[in-house]
């Protein structure tokens, strides 16, 4: 068999795959030979530089889930769903929260893990040990849905010439690579092509769809007639597709609301659930690796806040919409073959069928969306295949070091191998980067309910890092009794309010009253609503004045080197009014105000800025998110650098750690 027996579009998607291969291959090598010491491995020596950071921070908050299934979600629900675009605020406003703290604590003490950093604030080894198992919780059903998601793309690209498992199997050694050889540093310069392209990727293609629909106003055109056939409504009377379907809806199951889930309390607790990203253990690694704090404020202001805000906000928005004007929708169709705004000969699917008939299979959308330019462009789905592997891998890769991180310097350091030198940590990371892998694949390959069941656990549990990371950067009266309660509380409470839950409750004979995100409130919403009364109530009844005490250096350290210039406090009630004023009308109850504030969603004619209200509401607060980023960021100077010079306690906190280890054993 020749070359020329392959389409020219499974040729380019091979090339464009082979070359990004080499581009990794690159990073492993130049990241191994600069991984001298255990620290250089794990957070590239603390020295990243801007650029660096800025691009591959972005990057890992980014994700593969971004680029393939979040405009399927906004062809499956509409701009309601869409308001989950505001993670871009939301993810760099917990930067802006905890970020410059934890870089400067692991500055002053040596630490390389987070779980390193919460042991030792709480005195506390289970502690430790449950941060690491939360990290296996997270890390491989996230790694399992993305090289799961990288060989369906990849399969269905190339038309099943290069089956699914394969590509699986070939993306896991890729990211073994260079996670393994080239450790932190290599991660963090794969980043920095992961993040152009992903985003390059997200516009390219909404911009293509855009002029393949006719330009601007056939797509708006095409929205107001999609509106118009929809047959979902609102209680309001509203297409679901144009409104949000009020405040809360007391019913059993989020996913039976009327008008659709996406009610203003299930977008507030989904989307700052989403933060659950930048308060994991990976994030924190982002934290301890940067060279200085001056890179914080540019990532969280305008390469995520702004540039990541503006991309989802209108292109993925577009794609999401160019599903139901392209073939996608069956009532479109019939609809508007007369008006012409459907082109019925163009199909994303096999015949007249709709996507939204066929459960679950709106991830569907973004790869046949590319496959439409497979005869006319054929180097373009090679492109934009690529694009959409790098977005899946950029994230992947940062959360499988930090699991790695902390087995290795926080299960076998202190207890099995103690006096393990640098070069035995990394030969230890490498074995472990292998295992993690090959369990996420063998996840990856499992059944498709399984996958979906236990991946959408995963940021839910990250986010039960919350309160432990609001204790050592801002309150002292958190002990380590309320945290480790809390942390258990809440995941036990997050798998209770998911899919999970009410299985396992079946099997022991019983079924719970509530299914999955009671009342339209995410999981992670219960789970830390659990877990922050749990801890607070603990915490009041355990608190010690030597626990205490021991506390308070690290927050004397804290408000000496990261408290408000003295001559910008009087900016801080503005500051909080910000937050608490973007937070209600942005993803909180006052977005049921968005629905009409530009026009009358079933009435085109009134749309004040020939735009659906909503979406003209969503580009409003976006803007306003930005502005408010930028002002914690910069003028409160939350993540800016600290006005005084650090004196460092300890290297490498996990040389210490061994020791403090035993002291503490009973």
């Amino acid at each position: 068999m020749d070359l020329q027996s392959f389409e020219p579009k499974f040729l380019w998607l091979v090339g464009f795959l082979a070359l990004y291969c080499v581009w990794c291959i690159g990073c492993a090598v130049f990241g191994a030979t600069r991984a001298r010491s255990a620290s250089d491995y794990f957070i590239a020596g603390r020295g990243l530089g801007t650029w660096a950071f800025v691009l591959g921070a972005t990057a890992t908050a980014f994700s593969g889930w971004t680029f393939l299934g979040h405009p399927g979600l906004i062809y499956r629900d509409g701009f309601q769903y869409a308001y989950a675009s505001f993670y871009a605020i939301t993810i760099p406003l917990a930067g802006v929260l905890f970020m410059k703290r934890q870089w400067l604590l692991g500055k002053r003490y040596g630490f390389v893990t987070a779980a390193e950093m919460f042991g030792e604030y709480f005195r506390s080894d289970a502690i430790r040990m449950l941060v690491v198992l939360v990290g296996l919780m997270f890390t491989i059903p996230f790694l399992g849905i993305q090289l799961r998601a990288s060989g369906y793309l990849v399969s269905t690209l190339s038309d099943g010439l290069l089956p699914d498992t394969l590509v699986i199997y070939v993306l896991a050694f890729v990211m073994f690579l260079y996670v393994a050889a080239g450790g932190f540093r290599a991660i963090a310069v794969a980043e920095i092509v992961q993040c152009i392209l992903l985003g390059a990727g997200i516009i390219l293609l909404g911009a293509l769809l855009l002029t393949m629909i006719g330009g601007v106003h056939q797509f708006i055109d095409g929205i107001a007639l999609l509106a118009d056939t929809d047959r979902n409504r609102t209680p309001e009377g509203f297409s679901h597709y144009l409104a949000v379907p009020g405040v809360m809806q007391f019913t059993r199951d989020g996913a039976s609301a009327p008008g659709g889930p996406w009610t203003a309390m299930m977008i507030l607790t989904y989307v700052v659930a989403i933060m659950g990203i930048a308060t994991s253990p990976a994030f924190t690694m982002w934290a301890f690796a940067a060279r200085s704090p001056a890179a914080f404020a540019p990532q969280q202001t305008w390469a995520m806040a702004g540039a990541a805000g503006f991309v989802l906000i209108v292109f993925s928005a577009i794609q999401g919409f160019s599903g139901h004007l392209l073939g996608g929708n069956v009532n479109m169709n019939f609809a508007g073959e007369a008006s012409g705004l459907v082109d019925n000969r163009i199909g994303l699917l096999t015949g007249d069928a709709d996507i939204m008939d066929l459960p679950g299979q709106q991830d569907l959308l973004v790869p046949l969306l590319m496959n439409l330019f497979g005869d006319q462009l054929p180097w373009l789905v090679g492109l934009l295949g690529i694009c959409a592997i790098a977005a899946i891998q950029s994230t992947g890769a940062v959360f499988l070091s930090a699991f790695v991180s902390m087995l290795t310097r926080d299960v076998v350091k202190p207890y099995l191998m103690p006096h393990a030198t640098h070069r035995v940590q990394k030969l230890l990371a490498r074995v472990f980067t292998a295992l993690v892998l090959i369990a996420a694949v063998h996840f990856a390959t499992a059944s498709q309910d399984y996958l979906v069941l236990s991946g959408g656990l995963a940021v839910a549990l990250g986010f039960q890092m919350l309160p432990a990371l609001i204790a050592i950067c801002y309150a002292p009266l958190f002990t380590r009794s309320g945290i480790l309660v809390g942390l258990i509380a809440g995941i036990v409470a997050v798998l209770a309010t998911e899919k999970i839950g009410g299985q396992v409750a079946v099997l022991l004979g019983f079924e719970l009253p509530w299914g999955r995100w009671p009342l339209t409130m995410h999981s992670a919403f219960w789970g830390i609503l659990v877990n922050l009364t749990a801890t607070s109530f603990i915490s009041a009844v355990s608190n010690s004045q030597e626990e205490q005490s021991h506390r308070n250096t690290f927050h004397e350290f804290l408000r000496t080197h990261a408290a408000v210039p003295h001559e910008r406090r009087g900016l801080i009630p503005f500051g909080w009014i910000a937050v608490l004023v973007w937070l209600f009308f942005a993803i909180g109850p006052g977005i049921i105000l968005g629905n009409t504030a530009f026009g009358d969603p079933n009435r085109a004619d009134t749309w004040l800025f020939n735009i659906p209200s909503i979406w003209a509401w969503q580009v409003l607060w976006w803007g306003l998110g930005v502005v408010m980023i930028w002002f914690l960021a910069s003028r409160l100077a939350l993540s800016t650098l600290p006005q005084r010079e650090i004196r460092v306690l300890d290297e490498d906190y996990g040389d210490r750690l061994p020791e403090l280890v035993r002291q503490r054993k009973p």
